[in-house]
């Protein structure tokens, strides 16, 4: 089996040359993955999804139509980008002074966040793991572990567990059960100690 056999890119889309993608990844229709950009396994892109030059994306992650991937932003495992969710890469862009690469803020989107339908992240910032961003909410800051981000600015709301439920205050999921605590960097779950 050759590594193209492995994934499945539908003919509209384009993969440029010096691409990594990973076994079980599907591309559907009129994508662009650009040179030097690096996917991991079992990943799914949507309609008019463009990954540009030199962004890295983690296994099991699946982006919704309509996304741009731009470079200086890295997906890491299990992330889920809604319909039309925007990224940027550049704070003060102006079209007669590219800045280029010099310019692009690196955003990192951790294990496991979900990003919802139409948000915008606004470069240079970090999503924490298993956080939650509402639909049409504007990050514009920092992201804790866990956090529900709402609203434009979005702002915490609330806390998610890693199973996608919304917790209540004693921060136990009604779902799965999991426990959580608050730690420096937003939730982190309590280990069993019985």
């Amino acid at each position: 089996m050759t590594d193209k056999e492995k994934y499945f890119v539908h003919a509209t889309s384009f993969v440029d040359d010096d691409v990594e993608i990973g076994a079980g990844t599907k591309i559907w229709h009129f994508c662009h993955i650009q040179s030097g950009a690096r996917i991991g396994k079992n990943c799914s892109f949507g309609q008019n999804v463009n990954v540009a030059n030199n962004v890295t994306v983690g296994n099991g992650v699946k982006v919704q139509n309509n996304v741009s991937l731009y470079e200086g932003v890295e997906l890491q495992d299990f992330v889920f980008c809604g319909p039309s969710c925007v990224f940027t890469n550049v704070l003060t862009p102006r079209a007669k002074y590219p800045s280029g690469h010099a310019g692009y803020k690196k955003t990192v989107v951790e294990e496991g966040a979900s990003i919802g339908a139409n948000a915008t992240i606004v470069c240079g910032h970090r999503i924490g793991k298993w956080a939650l961003i509402g639909a049409g909410a504007v990050v514009a800051t920092n992201v804790p572990d866990h956090a529900l981000m709402l609203g434009v600015p979005a702002q915490r709301k609330g806390w998610a567990c890693e199973c996608g439920v919304l917790l209540p205050e004693t921060l136990e999921c009604k779902k799965c059960g999991r426990k959580y605590e608050v730690a420096e960097t937003g939730l982190k779950e309590k280990l069993s100690r019985g």
